[in-house]
């Protein structure tokens, strides 16, 4: 395949990224293959980071390919309003197959940001529903990230994230984050330390009263803001404290579903059940837009009351379960089932680890975090120029024929499960070198 690239770039507005300097010297990826993307000059840069946290399987997965083809050519569209296609139950049985077990329902949404949105709006009106309507206050955590739209930027704690865009939802609070270097640098997998924490929320509840509290939102590892652990017994105590005065706990999985750490989903990693849970990324394996949101059966049939022939809950989205999503979706947990990849990440993930906390003792490496297969090296800042040493590690690395991710100065991966050893040294070896190499 011969490809071009464009020559005049102005105008796409590219989201999160350096546009102008982006647009001076492009980066541009053309084709892509198991772990491999192929760039416009025709290099090889092996994924690092499974395109942004959701290519889990890999590129160019034969099953998936073949079946989004198919369904294209079947049926294109269906509407999601008062009609329905059997690809979307299909997939919603099977997704509740490999839920948690007390997840028992599955609202459909194109992206995390939009199953953020859903999961608090569902948290809200179940409380409305059973008379509790006092209850809708939101609880987010710092550090948070819980995408872009105003309820998940709201609920979340990335200040950049926040600050632009005028007062946000009101009626939200949040919990301390969880990242302690002084006591945890340098753990590997959950940290000793910290569980404490959780007790805050207890806090929140004297200030405002259990009675005003609809939910907590919490990503059960926080990812984007740069691979936060929770520390051990911290997620059983936010389960028990949400318990205990009738709050809803919802665990963002968008990162954390479909094999990340090892396991189907961060509530079965860590044993801890959240009420709802939002995923999206894993879920089509990054190839089409789609996201879920996992509710238990209480939560569901609360609002199953009334009228029959009246609409339940006043929300959804014109691609809400569209056929070809759910044809890929399909076609994904086949893939997943068939090459048993979440059985396979935990298997992995001790290698991972070993070529993680190797880089420890290289320049300017402050921390080193890891979990399942995904892995966070934190840099010393470069003073007075935040960002600027991991954002130079990016771009050498992908000179290097490596693909990583960099969030503030902490250099963040997460390769698709398929990632052989071989494959783990070469990120070790491409990471060493540059990072003895830069300033």
């Amino acid at each position: 395949m011969s490809h071009h690239s464009p020559n005049d770039l102005n105008a796409f507005w590219m989201p999160f990224t350096a546009n102008r300097q982006f647009k001076k010297q492009p980066r541009m990826f053309v084709e892509a293959d198991g772990m491999y993307y192929t760039t416009a000059d025709n290099r090889k840069v092996l994924d690092g980071t499974a395109g942004l946290w959701c290519c889990n399987a890999g590129h160019k997965r034969p099953k998936i390919v073949e079946a989004v083809q198919k369904q294209v050519a079947e049926l294109d569209y269906a509407p999601a309003f008062q009609m329905g296609h059997p690809k979307a139950f299909e997939l919603a049985s099977r997704l509740i197959d490999i839920a948690p077990d007390n997840m028992e329902h599955v609202f459909y949404t194109n992206s995390g940001s939009e199953s953020v949105e859903t999961a608090l709006k569902i948290a809200l009106a179940y409380h409305k529903a059973r008379g509790d309507a006092g209850r809708t206050r939101l609880i987010g955590r710092e550090r948070g990230y819980h995408g872009v739209n105003f309820g998940g930027i709201s609920v979340g704690g990335i200040v950049n994230n926040r600050k632009f865009f005028g007062s946000l939802l009101t009626g939200v609070d949040h919990l301390p984050h969880t990242h302690l270097p002084d006591s945890n640098a340098f753990t590997r997998g959950q940290p000793e330390h910290g569980a404490y924490l959780a007790d805050d929320l207890e806090r929140i509840v004297g200030l405002h009263g259990a009675e005003t509290i609809a939910a907590v939102i919490v990503e059960p590892m926080a990812g984007s803001t740069g691979v936060l652990l929770p520390p051990k017994g911290y997620l059983e105590r936010l389960r028990e404290i949400c318990t205990k005065h009738g709050i809803l706990l919802i665990f963002d999985e968008v990162i954390t579903g479909f094999g990340r750490l090892g396991a189907g989903f961060g509530a079965d990693y860590f044993g801890v059940k959240p009420d709802l849970m939002t995923t999206a990324k894993g879920l089509t394996n990054g190839v089409i837009p789609m996201g879920a949101v996992f509710a238990t059966a209480e939560i569901h049939d609360a609002f199953m009351q009334g009228p029959e022939n009246a609409i339940e809950l006043f929300h959804g989205y014109t691609y809400s379960g569209n056929p070809i999503a759910a044809a890929a979706g399909l076609a994904t947990l086949d893939t997943y089932r068939e090459e048993n990849l979440f059985e396979r990440a935990a298997e992995m993930s001790s290698y991972w680890e070993e070529m993680l906390h190797g880089l420890k003792g290289l320049p300017h490496v402050i921390d080193v975090r890891n979990l399942g297969l995904i892995g966070a090296i934190e840099l010393e800042p470069i003073a007075g120029k935040p960002t600027e040493r991991a954002f130079n590690a990016f771009l050498e690395c992908y000179d290097k024929g490596v693909l990583i991710r960099t969030t503030g100065d902490i250099i963040a991966l997460s390769p698709p499960l398929i990632i052989e050893k071989q494959e783990i040294d070469r990120i070790g070896e491409t990471l060493a070198k540059v990072l003895s190499q830069i300033d």
